[in-house]
């Protein structure tokens, strides 16, 4: 169990942590131009918190694969302050972030009652979001990725050496290390290795399969699989909205690697598999302990010599 220091509160975070996404962005890759005004906005947010979800991440500017455009912190701002405001007068109670590289929209989601700061960047584009986080005791989301905005959903910068979640790692260590140098808490602080920013899906795909070596750093991992390139590639899916059961199947696999917060699409089917999963997961922890103290070898019992 991990708990999450939040603006002055502790989250207990006891079984999977599914966090809704909802883009108002008129470009993102797979659901752009369906929730970029106030009526479906609030619309999917319901259902999403109907279905589950534990928190709700709402981001104004896209960083799809192909074809990404930077916009001004003022057009953010006017994308996703409605919005903000709603979610936080309509469901007080529920988590929320905001997926965001720019103080100024750090700042003004922070006045309308955000919980947490989603930076995909890391604090590497706009280290004044880290400033901003620590002043106000939020919880931070501190991604991998590299380049801008622009830059870091396509392959520019996806060349690693042979040890690919080393390089992550790193640089995942690094951004740790700048935002406790602003003053964010420790306990506040949630690690993304990325999949799918600046990594080819055979990077991805290695990030999920060692996803154990990340969460060795000490922090609780979110990952953000869903509806992703790797996915439809391995499924043969290739229509983004449509790689819902991908999608799933990847998150149970990071949740069986370590993974305890999931950000996605789709709700219900995501919380639906990871609580299976977690039951499942508890059991076996449950009944691996009672082994161990039946026993300290009986996993790896001595043959009989004689």
């Amino acid at each position: 169990m991990f708990h999450w220091r939040i603006r002055g509160r502790t989250v207990r975070i006891t079984r999977p942590f599914v966090v809704g996404i909802l883009n108002v962005t008129p470009d993102s890759f797979s659901d752009g131009g369906r929730f970029d005004t106030l009526k479906p906005a609030m619309a999917q947010v319901r259902a999403m918190v109907e279905e589950g979800a534990d928190g709700i991440d709402v981001g104004g500017e896209s960083t799809r694969p192909q074809g990404a455009s930077a916009v001004s912190a003022e057009e953010e701002i006017r994308r996703v302050m409605p919005v903000v405001s709603a979610i936080r007068d309509a469901f007080p109670d529920v988590l929320l972030s905001i997926d965001t590289t720019k103080a100024e929209v750090a700042n003004a989601a922070f006045a309308a009652g955000v919980d947490v700061i989603n930076d995909v960047s890391g604090f590497r584009i706009d280290p004044r979001v880290g400033e901003i986080a620590a002043a106000r005791e939020a919880g931070v989301i501190l991604m991998h990725s590299r380049g801008g905005v622009t830059e870091m959903g396509t392959y520019r910068y996806a060349e690693y050496g042979n040890d690919v979640v080393a390089e992550v790692i790193g640089e995942l260590r690094t951004s740790v290390e700048l935002a406790r140098s602003m003053g964010v808490a420790r306990g506040s602080i949630v690690i993304d290795p990325g999949v799918g920013f600046a990594k080819r899906s055979e990077h991805s795909l290695v990030v999920l399969a060692e996803l154990d070596r990340v969460c060795a750093l000490g922090f609780p991992v979110m990952v953000g699989v869903s509806r992703k390139r790797f996915v439809g590639e391995l499924s043969g899916v290739h229509t983004a909205e449509h790689r819902i059961a991908g999608s799933v199947g990847a998150n149970v696999a990071a949740l069986m690697n370590g993974a305890r917060l999931f950000r996605v699409h789709d709700v219900a089917p995501s919380r639906q598999a990871l609580d299976v999963a977690w039951g499942i997961v508890q059991v076996a922890a449950d009944a691996g302990g009672q082994r161990d103290r039946a026993s300290p070898d009986s996993r790896f019992p001595i043959p009989d010599s004689r």
